[in-house]
């Protein structure tokens, strides 16, 4: 039985998370390929770096250009030359201390993250918990 009395319907529950400083660092081949994907978008947009659930260990790290929000009290923001980098609050904990890094291989290689606070890495480098 659901909250209100109705079979079926229950509301979602807000669930506190910890918001830590975080800090994070990306090595120059990084950069070049971040600058590389940003083009001349830089002013508008922003590059978002999320966790979530899901992938072979528990959580997926995401990267995605996005534009630029009007508001970013929600995230902490990181500076790469004139890209911006944002992580979300809520994620904090989970990025703190992360390493980016490009490699690329002849298997077509790609951003990869060394996570300090990662128990176990999948060996893809983008699954973790």
């Amino acid at each position: 039985m659901g909250l209100i009395g109705s079979d079926g319907f229950s509301l979602p529950m807000a669930v506190q998370v910890e918001v830590v400083e975080a800090t994070l660092d990306a090595t120059d081949s990084a950069k070049e390929a971040m600058i590389g994907a940003m083009g001349s978008d830089t002013a508008t947009h922003v590059l978002m770096v999320s966790v979530e659930a899901g992938g072979c260990s528990g959580h997926m790290y995401d990267m995605q250009i996005i534009e630029r929000p009007d508001d970013i009290s929600a995230f902490q923001s990181f500076q790469f030359g004139d890209i911006t980098l944002l992580i979300h609050n809520k994620d904090s904990t989970l990025l703190n201390g992360i390493r980016i890094d490009y490699r690329d291989t002849l298997l077509g290689g790609g951003f990869q993250i060394e996570n300090p606070n990662a128990d176990k890495s999948c060996g893809c480098g983008q699954s973790f918990s």
